[in-house]
Order: C-alpha cells, then structure tokens, then sequence
C-alpha cells in the first residue's frame, strides 16, 4: 500500500494527545505492519475510546445475563434490544449517555442526545413511539446547576417534541458529586414487525454504499474521544466537540429510513453517532466480513476543504450508512429525493476486510476492520480494583447516634420540597408527552409509565431507575437495588418486567475504587435480573465522568420493559375513595440508611446501603402481581426516596384524597416514616374487600400491616393534624419551580 497524500508525521507523542496508550501505539503499528498515518491513526483512536469499543468494561458486560425466550437478538449484536412482545410485533429499545456534551452545552448535547438514541431505533426498522430520560445535576441552590437543568431540559423537550416522539417518563435527581459532570442518560422505545427489521451489516461485493440525510460538518469531531476522558478546567474548550442537532431532519430521516427498507434494497443499514463515518463503515464491514472502498470527497459536507480525518471522525448529526443492492439504486435514490435528504454513493463493498478511505481518488487510509471493532482486535482490558476506602467511615455508622426529631411535621414539608423528591412539573411540561396519544397513563399515574399498542389491547410498560448514593454505599446492593425497583414500579402497574437495558456511568476506570464499584455493581445487577428474569439487552457504558476532584456516584441507570395484556386493567397509584383501607406489603424496619431524611435533615452523609434482599423482594413483587390480577386493591405505590409517609403522600395528592395512618411503636418513628428500606408497596383496598384481601395475604404468608384509612382532606399521622393536602400538594408542586421563577 502507498499513502501518496501528505499527511503529518506521527509519533508515539502523537497518539498519546489522541488518547492511545503506548501499548495501543505499538499494537497499531504491529497490526500495520508500518507506522500509521496520522489518519489511520485517528481512526484507531476514536474506535479504540472507551466510547466505542469498552476495553475497560467488556469482560464483565459479557457476565450479565444476556439470553431469554423474549429476545429475538442478543445484547450488542444489532443497534438496540429487540424483544418480542406478541402478535407478530417486537419492541427496540435502548438508553445511552451524553454526559460530557451537555455539560459543555447542555442545549445541544441534550438534544443531540435524543436524536443518536432515536436513530439506533429506527434504523433497525422500527418506529420510535416513546422517549425517557434519567438526569443528575448537582445541587440545585448553584447557578450552574439551574443553567444546565434549563439548558438539557429544552434541548430534550426542544429535539423530542419537534421530532414528534412523546417523553413519557424519567427521573432527576440532585447531589454535589454531579456538580461539575452532570449525567444526561437518554432512551428510546419503538416497534416492528418480527421479520422485518433491518442489519447493521455490509456484505455483497459490488454493493454501493450511501450516505443518507443531512450533510457532513465539523461538529463533533472526537466526540467519542471527549466522552472517554475526565472532565478538566478545559471543558468549556471542547464545545467543538458536542453535535448539533436538527429533529425536523431527523424527521425527514425516520420517515425515508422506514420508506426505504419496505423497498427490499437495503442490504444493511446504520446509523452514525459516535466516530460517525468512520465507526459505521468499520462496524458494518466487520460485522459482515467484507472490507469497503470509500470515497471522502463524495460525502456531502457543510464545510469547504475538510481535511480527511475531519470527514471520518465528524459526529454531525442526522446521517446513515446504507448498503444496497446494486440495481436498486433508483428506487433508494427516489425515496430520499421525496423526502428532500443527501443520497449519495461514497463507496462499495469489497472483497476481504480492509476498508480504504480515499480523497480525490488517492489513498489516505487503510484498515483491516475487524481489527477495530469490539469483539475482534480492539484492546480488552482487565482492571485492577480494591475496595473503597471510605467504606470503613460507612461501616461505623450507627443508627443509635442519631436523635430522634423534635418536629416531625417540620421535618414532612422539608422532604417534600427537597429537589429529590418534589415534583419535576417544571420540567415534564416542557416536554410533549401525548404526541401519537398512545401514553395511557398522562391522566392515570402509574409507578411505571402505560405505552398503548394500537394494533391490540396489551401495553408496553417503561420505567429508567436507579438511586446511586445507594451503590456508592454498597455496589453490590445498589446495583440489585436499581434493577429490582424498576422490576417492582412495573410490577405496580400489574405489568410483567421483560428485559433491561442499561446506561452504565462512573467515573475514570483507572481508579482502583472506581473499577470496584464498577464490577461490584454489575454482579447486583446481574442477580437481579437472572431473578427477575430481565436479560440484558444492551446498553451503554459511560466511563470518565468525574472532575478534578471525585468521581461521580456510581450511576448504573436502568431502563426496563414491561408488558400487560390489556392497558385497561393497569394498576394506578392514586387513592381512589373515602374509606378506603391503606396496607403496607413488606416489612417496616429501624433503617434510615442512606435515606434523604437522613441526609439532608441529619447531614450524615454516608451510611450503609437501606434494607435488602433479593429473595423478600422477589416474595413482595409476587404478591402485589397476585393481588391485582384477583382484583383486590384499588391502588399500589412503591415506597422508595423519602420512604412510607411520602409514598403515601403522593398517592394521596394524586387522588386529592387526604388519609390518617398509625406509626408502629415498636419501630422508631423516623424510620417507620421515612426509612427507605427495600421490599414495600403501599396498596388501598376497598372496606368490602378487605376481608378477601386480608384472608388472601394471610394464605400466602405475606408480610403485611394496616396502617390507615384514606379520609378527608388532611394529612393525620398517629391523631395528630399535620396540615391539609392541598398545602402540601402546593409544596410539592412549586419546590423546584420556584428556582426559575
């Protein structure tokens, strides 16, 4: 091979400021079998980030449990989960970060954030038809906090409600470890018919190759690089590489993608995020075991004179790799025409497994693609970890040092107005949530978010959890913890939990106490869903997110599907009537673990991970199924942050119904009342089936309590008058609002 255009000279020094290893910089040249070009080594480096090829993770993302009878692929063999949920359809989905660009520009890297995780979806062939979100800031008094929060909310509420896809559900949660690194973890669901879905695969010799949707730019360039390393001072520098985003295109785009595979041309189709032409030409061919013959100065560019490596490493956004048949390139070309997007020829597919890429007819790189691809030659990794040394200050806590309160209904409105806890309407009106009117649970609040499949009466059910000061303190737990309560939020709908995606963030893997918790958390998570049968189904690993000073809390969100057999039948949280008999399912004990009351009322700010077990939790899930499937509750709502009195809080303002309940004396009164132990539901029953309900729990050996009676309009705690709902209610309502007033 003969590179004839002049590139700059290349060094160790060289791929070092790319993000290689010396080892990765000799590891190149051998594959090589010369020294790189400056080119060829950008491509090495972007495809060997942690972004894209998970050296640091990989050996323990394959021990997560990644088969099941729903799963029609596994975990990272296409862009998204696809999982079968009846009737001749299949449900894609999938949560990936984009941490590093919203905290340069939370606008655009929000937005860009929602367009990558669509088009993972719909270039798979399936319509996205509901987006979540999972966010962190830090707290919420710092200015630059409340500009993130504004800036990611409208680059979400911007990009989703423009591109025409509802934002059902997610969460926001608030604590000083994000201050710097704020966490913007997107997901997207859609449907497809089984059998009709498209491969990110490139295979037929003579094959052309597209470029599809928008133009090329110079946004982005080493955006995967950005992503896969600590955020300094020189953050605010690296905004050239945060995306920007067009959802009107993106609209156009998911039109013509679905347009397009109904032709049968399209032999393998990808989308282009992260390393952009150059990790779709790479993957697709790799994956199909044929190389490509790509022309750079055939792409489509917003910019005059892009230099090669800015063509390939360009992340702008709204852009596909599609490989066609060779014969059909009329009817391809037509759809695109109609809908207005670039369409145009920048290569074919050839024999072997080298991709060459070449400007103006000469070669300015040449790669064997499996060697840059996760599961072929890129670099694996194993870790060294030890365990967190402030775990030894977490042991000595002893819930006998903290005093009881002197006020418990001062202590009740704190909690309702911490940001953790009160209500996110400032930021859920912004989004579009009833686009395609397919969300059944706008005016019926559910734990878990109710998605109507049109063409049949079953409901897809989604929820994104995890509470991560609960992995910092235990890894292990908190891992289990976060896949068990977004298990126990669907099952609260009467939904059955079907499979997990993942969006796994910490911070630098080379900290032995980060990689601790790293692999810690993964086996909790992997328990979790071999007990709750919710294989994996892929994911995303964010590395890197910490500032100068820590690590961000050990964030593995959770992104969980559901499925009911008819939407009608969903279980809702609110209080339904007067009279009606609240109960506890689970178990009330003395733990104030890791619980906001004990945080931020106490200011004890580490503490054991809350009660848990797996087996109790797995008895508790089974028993409120049974409970609604016989019909003999009338609500049910998990008890998890701020603990009992404010999961039945919320149920109560959610029914505009005040209630009366009873502590236990046996159990301290904060930790009946706030404790954020594992394994609880709040359910009312109706006064005519309460002996049903009572005989049933009694038959199965339920651990069970009444504690009060939906009444009035009052908040009543052990006889005493707390306040009125309605007061409360516009402390919840208004608590985060009144930061941007």
């Amino acid at each position: 091979m003969s590179i004839k255009v002049h590139q700059p000279a290349v060094n160790e020094e060289t791929a070092k400021s790319l993000g290689l290893l010396s080892e990765e910089y000799e590891k190149i040249q051998q594959i090589l079998g010369r020294i790189p070009t400056f080119t060829e080594l950008s491509v090495y480096a972007v495809m060997w980030s942690e972004h894209c090829s998970y050296k640091n993770s990989i050996k323990y993302l394959k021990k997560l449990p990644r088969k099941g009878k729903a799963l029609l692929v596994e975990a990272g063999e296409e862009n998204a989960g696809l999982v079968d949920i009846g009737d001749g359809w299949a449900c894609a989905f999938k949560i990936e970060s984009h941490n590093h660009p919203s905290a340069v520009e939370p606008f655009q890297g929000a937005a860009t954030g929602v367009g990558g995780i669509s088009r993972d979806i719909f270039t798979m062939g399936a319509r996205p038809i509901a987006s979540l979100n999972s966010l962190r800031f830090g707290n919420l008094d710092n200015k630059r906090t409340q500009h993130l929060l504004k800036g990611v909310v409208k680059g979400i509420s911007h990009y989703g409600n423009c591109f025409g896809v509802p934002t059902v559900a997610g969460e926001v949660y608030f604590d000083d470890c994000y201050q710097v690194n704020p966490l913007v973890n997107a997901m997207s669901v859609g449907i497809v018919k089984v059998g009709e879905t498209i491969s990110a695969t490139s295979e037929g010799v003579g094959n052309p190759i597209y470029i599809v949707g928008a133009s090329t730019g110079k946004d982005g360039i080493h955006g995967a690089t950005f992503a896969s390393e600590d955020l300094g001072e020189d953050a605010e520098d690296k905004i050239p590489s945060v995306q920007v985003g067009d959802p009107f295109t993106e609209k156009l785009l998911l039109e013509a993608t679905l347009e397009v595979i109904k032709t049968g041309a399209v032999v393998g189709m990808q989308d282009m995020g992260a390393a952009g032409i150059t990790c779709s030409t790479n993957e697709m061919s790799a994956k199909g075991e044929h190389g490509m013959k790509i022309w750079l100065d055939k792409v489509p560019t917003r910019q005059k004179n892009m230099q090669p490596f800015e063509i390939l490493l360009s992340e702008s956004q709204e852009r596909m790799l599609i490989v066609v048949q060779k014969g059909k390139e009329k009817e391809v070309e037509a759809v695109f025409e109609k809908w207005d997007l670039h369409c145009a020829i920048i290569g074919e597919v050839t024999e072997g497994n080298l991709v060459q890429y070449y400007m103006n007819d000469e070669l300015v790189a040449e790669v064997p693609a499996d060697t840059l691809v996760l599961g072929g030659g890129a670099p694996v990794y194993d870790r060294s970890y030890k365990q967190p040394s402030y775990h030894s200050k977490r042991d000595n806590f002893n819930i006998n040092t903290i005093s009881l309160p002197n006020n418990y209904i001062e202590i009740t409105k704190q909690l309702i107005q911490n940001p953790n806890i009160a209500s996110k309407r400032f930021i859920y009106k912004q989004y579009d949530s009833m686009v395609g009117i397919n969300n059944a649970s706008t005016n019926k609040p559910s734990d878990a978010t109710v998605i109507r499949l049109k063409e049949s009466n079953k409901g897809l059910v989604v929820t994104v959890d995890c509470n991560s000061r609960y992995v910092h303190a235990d890894a292990y737990k908190g891992g289990a913890i976060a896949v068990s309560e977004a298990a126990r939020n669907i099952v609260c709908t009467g939904a059955k939990p079907v499979a997990i995606t993942n969006c796994l963030n910490f911070g630098n893997p080379y900290d032995e106490e980060v990689y601790w918790n790293f692999v810690h958390a993964l086996k909790g998570m992997g328990d979790a869903c071999l007990k709750f049968d919710t294989p994996v189904t892929g994911g995303n690993v964010s590395f890197y997110n910490q500032s100068p000073n820590r690590a961000v809390n050990p964030t593995p969100t959770i992104g969980m599907l559901g499925l009911i057999d008819n939407v009608d039948d969903a279980m809702t949280l609110p209080f339904k009537k007067e009279g009606d008999i609240i109960y506890l399912i689970g178990t009330c004990r003395n733990d104030i673990s890791s619980s906001e009351y004990l945080v931020h009322h106490h200011k004890v700010e580490l503490s054991p991970a809350p009660h848990f077990d797996l087996e109790e939790e797995a008895t508790i899930q089974n028993a409120v199924t049974n409970l609604i499937q016989n019909k003999l509750i009338a609500s049910a709502h998990d008890i998890s942050e701020g603990g009992l009195f404010i999961a039945v809080l919320e149920s109560a303002m959610a029914g505009n119904l005040g209630f009366e309940i009873n502590t236990n004396p046996e159990i301290r009164k904060d930790a009946y009342l706030f404790g954020e132990g594992q394994s609880r539901v709040i359910v009312s029953v109706d006064a005519n089936k309460q002996t049903h309900f009572e005989q049933f729990i009694l038959k199965n050996n339920i651990p069970y309590s009444l504690i009060g009676i939906v009444k009035g309009n009052d908040v009543v705690v052990d006889n005493e008058r707390y306040d009125s709902l309605v007061n409360y209610k516009e402390l919840y309502d208004t608590a985060i609002e009144k930061y941007f007033v």
